[in-house]
């Protein structure tokens, strides 16, 4: 099921000692014993077998024991995304080869990856000596138009371009992102791409303070364009690396030459047609695909595909959604349910009909398919948490009695609460504020993703 074997992997798999604890021989002879099979393969990082022994194995455990077949898939899967937080770059991008190849059985997924090769291109950064190469392509495949829209933004924002290299080092292929929400209106009248991007997010998805949309302009591989293909298969690993590791993520747009072709494997993925945000260039249509971090964020997002990874039929598992419809707060409206669900700490009849609970940092933390008491004792944890984290700071520490003993412990009213803390009304009223504007700035920068609460995936 996995595309290659570790010793560390095989010890999570099955449930044995970590081998670099000394307590793991029993995994080292394991490893040792597959390593010696006439069937299985030795390559850089790990052992695999051949694909008609992976075929049947995999296919005789799917029908003999399906639960266990979906445990191990939530295993591999778990073992990936930890080991992701802490990877350098090209170890990120193995690992997300190795999660997208779990997808490999799917029958959704499985014509659009190149599931042998994906994972040998280098990802690298642009260089100056790259850009005729990659400009070349984009006229061989798109048009002297869509070259000058390239260069444009290879000029503007060269660190949004991701080049792939082959064995030699040479671009082979590349990607493209455009941050829309660095862009001027001048940015956006020279390229109908993102003119029509941002027109959308204006009408139906507008940006929040802090919050970041990214247009995945160009991707191609300069033989197949966006064939499928390995570079085509990496340019979708660099796209999931980017949800997951941009703070602040809100919005992603995915242009396509052949937008029905690509139609199956992006509605498994959760990226929505938006026909409104299609564009021309140079005589040629482009459809537009797209999803909102905010309704669906990244933790959501990874739930719903471990879910459709292990799914048998062709039609996608339905998404595992909230009882109600994540809410996209403004920061005025965070900010004030924020001093709402404060004021109703000690009162869950009240605070049960607070925003929050349908806010991105709740779901996050409670889970997807968390119930209403769920999300309410999270909501609690994260009000009394981030309220607490005051004291760490001596200048705010009377800020934190204030609101202890307003809201978590309260005194029967607000005048008895500052005749407790010894100081005068105003000083109190003064303080309390103090702490309810800081726990507000905490909790928005959470919400549109600049903070991490240490509850959601973490790549660095």
């Amino acid at each position: 099921m996995v595309r290659v074997t570790t010793e560390a992997l095989l010890a999570e798999m099955l449930g044995m000692p970590d081998p670099t604890t000394g307590a793991g021989q029993g995994v080292h002879e394991l490893f040792q014993w597959l390593r010696d099979l006439s069937f299985v393969q030795v390559r850089r990082g790990g052992l695999f077998p051949h694909d008609l022994v992976r075929e049947a194995l995999a296919a005789d455990l799917r029908w003999r024991n399906p639960d266990w077949y979906r445990e191990l898939h939530h295993r591999a899967r778990t073992f990936y995304t930890s080991h992701m937080a802490q990877a350098a770059s090209q170890a990120q991008q193995r690992h997300l080869v190795d999660l997208v190849y779990l997808h490999r059985d799917n029958p959704v997924v499985r014509p659009f990856f190149e599931w042998q090769t994906s994972g040998s291109a280098l990802t690298d950064t642009l260089q100056d000596s790259d850009t005729p190469t990659l400009l070349a392509m984009v006229t061989g495949h798109e048009g002297e138009d869509s070259c000058h829209k390239a260069a444009y933004w290879f000029r503007r924002q060269p660190e949004g371009v991701s080049v792939f290299r082959d064995a030699e080092g040479e671009p082979a292929g590349f990607m493209a992102l455009v941050a829309l929400h660095q862009l001027s209106a001048e940015d956006r009248s020279m390229d109908p791409a993102a003119g029509a991007s941002w027109d959308y997010l204006q009408s139906h998805a507008p940006l929040r303070p802090g919050e970041k949309a990214t247009l995945f302009r160009f991707w191609m591989a300069g033989d197949t364009y966006q064939e499928v293909s390995a570079l085509q298969s990496l340019s979708f690993i660099n796209a999931v690396r980017h949800y997951l590791t941009t703070p602040g993520l809100a919005y992603t747009f995915f242009p396509c030459a052949h937008p029905e072709f690509w139609a199956p494997v992006f509605a498994y993925a959760e990226l929505l047609r938006i026909p409104q945000a299609d564009f021309d260039v140079g005589g040629r249509h482009y459809g537009m695909y797209g999803h909102d971090w905010r309704v669906m964020p990244p933790a959501a997002w990874l739930a719903l595909m471990g879910e459709r990874e292990v799914a048998a039929e062709p039609k996608t598992a339905p998404p595992p959604r909230t009882s109600e419809p994540l809410l996209v707060l403004s920061q005025s409206d965070f900010v004030e349910a924020v001093r709402e669900a404060l004021r109703h700490f000690a009162q869950p009849d009240l605070l049960h009909q607070s925003p929050l609970l349908r806010s991105r940092l709740v779901i996050e933390r409670a889970g997807a398919q968390a119930g209403v008491t769920e999300r309410l004792a999270v909501l609690q944890g994260l009000l009394k948490e981030t309220a607490e984290s005051l004291q760490a700071a001596p200048r705010e520490v009377k800020a934190y009695r204030a609101l202890y003993h307003t809201y978590f412990q309260p005194a029967p009213t607000q005048e008895q609460a500052a005749e407790l803390l010894d100081l005068p009304f105003s000083t109190y009223r003064r303080h309390l504020q103090t702490a309810i504007t800081r726990i507000s700035e905490t909790l928005w920068q959470q919400e549109i993703g600049r903070l991490t609460n240490g509850h959601s995936l973490e790549i660095v």
